[in-house]
């Protein structure tokens, strides 16, 4: 395909229909920008609720797809079913690593039988449940939803009076409830690209959790690429972010997000197929002290396309 790919249409895919739509106009904004510096011939496809999306890659008669989504149907493997149906090539990982990497209970459940260590963690099913599990876990912990990015829906609580407030919220985005031991220490996210580790970058928020606010609206997270780390913890990040990445079966780009403990041990809490790609997101950060910039990095993605069933 790279021989060719200069002369094939390609859409951008954005916007989507889950909580980070607003994100992922952001991402895709930029990338499409990118891919008309770079020459290509390239729309942007906002993708909504009042657009069919299989309709419209038709009528823009799109060739090759650069999935600039996130979230619920974007990443979670739905869209890329339908690219492998209509048979247009595209970026990120397949269907199964994309769905089993968006769902968190099935990725721990993946990292336990892989031996990725990872922290902790239980459903909660009903809320009877929920102190119990905190009392194994102990305060604080997260709270998540299974099945949501850039943080929505994730709490960490410090005590019992915050833990069925946070379950509540969790309960009205996608997935299970999980709850989760906190990791204290450091925020490291690792870069991999086309199978091998592009770079790491050390996440340190003012306030004391890297939320959606800290990710892509207050402006005051400090960020430090390569990730200021001790040989040995560096060669563990490295290592657990390829183990978790290929024990999901992703290819192409993906993010790692890895907690380190005050011991330098990793601990892998979850594998993103589709990293974000606006102006503050990790994966450009990453890119560029690596050498590459903004636009190459989009091109170098761009080349990794491809039907995967």
């Amino acid at each position: 395909m790279s021989q060719s790919i200069k002369e094939k249409r390609i859409g951008v895919l954005m916007g989507g229909i889950s909580s980070e739509r607003e994100v992922s106009l952001r991402s895709g904004e930029g990338v499409h920008r990118a891919l008309l510096e770079k020459g290509y011939d390239a729309e942007a496809i906002d993708w909504s609720e009042e657009r069919d999306l299989a309709e419209t890659l038709r009528s823009a008669r799109i060739q090759v797809a650069w999935i600039a989504l996130h979230g619920t149907h974007g990443e979670d493997g739905c869209v890329q079913g339908l690219l492998e149906c209509m048979k247009i090539p595209y970026t990120g990982s397949g269907v199964s690593a994309s769905a089993v990497a968006m769902d968190k209970v099935f990725s721990k459940k993946i990292f336990e039988e892989a031996q990725v260590p990872t922290p902790d963690w239980n459903v909660v099913d009903a809320d009877e449940d929920a102190d119990k599990i905190a009392g194994i876990l102990g305060y604080p912990c997260v709270v998540k939803p299974s099945c949501e990015g850039s943080t929505v829906g994730v709490t960490v609580v410090n005590n019992r009076e915050d833990l069925d407030p946070a379950i509540e919220l969790a309960r009205k985005c996608h997935g299970q409830v999980m709850m989760e031991a906190y990791v204290a220490g450091r925020e490291v996210s690792c870069a991999i690209l086309d199978g091998e580790v592009l770079g790491t970058v050390e996440i340190r928020p003012k306030s004391a959790f890297y939320d959606y606010q800290a990710k892509y609206l207050r402006g005051d997270t400090e960020y430090l690429v390569p990730a200021p780390l001790s040989e040995y913890a560096e060669k563990g990040v490295r290592l657990v972010s390829l183990h978790a990445y290929r024990a999901l079966g992703c290819v192409a780009h993906a993010r790692v997000d890895v907690r380190i403990d005050a011991q330098g041990t990793p601990f892998v809490l979850e594998v993103n197929t589709l990293p974000g790609m606006t102006a503050t997101s990790l994966f450009p950060k990453i890119a560029r002290h690596a050498g590459m910039d903004y636009a190459a990095l989009v091109e170098r993605i761009l080349m990794t396309a491809s039907l995967k069933a």
